[in-house]
């Protein structure tokens, strides 16, 4: 990545699909995440565009110059109260990772989702991802001992839910 290059954040457009997807899973092979039971394996993920023309849903995307980096999304997961969303496709390369780019999509996101008038917010994780647990706790996400909504992500393991004051 170039130093005179800007991380730009914008909603997903129907030509990052396949970069999106991509990242994604680069992200869970270089964690060795589990493929099957996750984001990894799930159709959609090849047309997040689509899945996010839903009501009261947003995908962000970061970029460097033309590259996809990041994505970090709000979603009303079926299943969850209407006042609670899904912080969901929070994914960022190995490149984006250190720069500030992790914590732009998350505060876009977070913000989005007070905009959209949700209270809660809810994130599925697993083990493979604990570096991102871990900031998760530190901006107020709180373990819980089961998973809430539908999301059909049946490999994840860790389940968490923030107040949005």
């Amino acid at each position: 990545m170039n130093s005179k290059e800007t991380i730009t954040i914008r909603e997903i457009q129907p030509g990052d699909n396949k970069a999106v997807a991509d990242m994604i899973r680069a992200v869970f092979e270089e964690h060795r995440a589990p493929r099957e039971g996750t984001v990894y394996s799930d159709p959609a993920t090849d047309d997040l565009y689509s899945l996010f023309r839903q009501a009261r849903s947003v995908c962000w995307v970061a970029t460097y110059g033309n590259r996809v980096t990041g994505c970090c999304g709000i979603y009303p997961t079926p299943g969850l109260p209407g006042h609670c969303a899904e912080l969901v496709k929070f994914y960022l390369s190995k490149e984006a990772r250190g720069r500030g780019t992790g914590k732009a999509l998350m505060e876009k996101s977070i913000e989005s989702a007070r905009n959209m008038g949700y209270t809660e917010l809810y994130i599925e994780s697993m083990p493979a991802f604990s570096n991102a647990v871990r900031i998760y706790e530190k901006i107020g996400f709180e373990m819980l001992d089961h998973p809430l909504g539908a999301s059909g992500h049946t490999s994840c393991n860790i389940w968490m839910l923030k107040k949005l004051m």
